[in-house]
């Protein structure tokens, strides 16, 4: 199999998300860390994957500042996994991942859940992008250009 190039340095935005976290198995990780997830065996029994990739898909996540390790809150010898500011602020991609599956990965009446807000206890509204003066946007309305250093 041949070894895929890294996109670290890549000068696309979206490239270099998708080496941080565009690994299925990286998503489900953090999906999990922030369901209350933090030790080793708790995501290997969650996602079943084996124990070598989910070595690997924890410490690339530790090493890129997404989850951290920290004494177990037990005070056990174990570590927990804990989402870093870096890792949680992956939360409004993980929603918007979720909306998308909600509409186009399941056909009608197929079992799944929903995202509430945990204090009305109502879905949540579907993530939109809006511009600065507030109008909503689509794809035909916007474009790329260099950033200013």
């Amino acid at each position: 199999m041949a070894k895929r190039n890294s996109l670290k340095e890549n000068a696309c935005p979206v490239a270099r998300s998708m080496e941080a976290i565009g690994d299925c198995w990286s998503m489900l990780i953090i999906r999990d860390a922030m369901l209350g997830k933090k030790r080793f065996g708790e995501f290997q029994k969650s996602l079943g994957v084996a124990k070598n990739i989910l070595t690997m898909r924890l410490r690339a996540l530790v090493d890129d500042g997404l989850l951290r390790l920290e004494p177990a809150a037990d005070g056990s010898a174990y570590q927990d996994y804990v989402l870093t500011e870096k890792g949680r602020d992956v939360f409004p991609i993980m929603v918007a991942l979720r909306q998308w599956a909600e509409e186009y990965a399941f056909t009608p009446g197929e079992e799944t859940n929903i995202m509430v807000d945990r204090e009305t206890g109502q879905r949540i509204r579907k993530l939109e992008l809006h511009a600065a003066n507030g109008r909503l946007l689509g794809l035909g309305d916007v474009t790329l250009k260099p950033a200013v250093a």
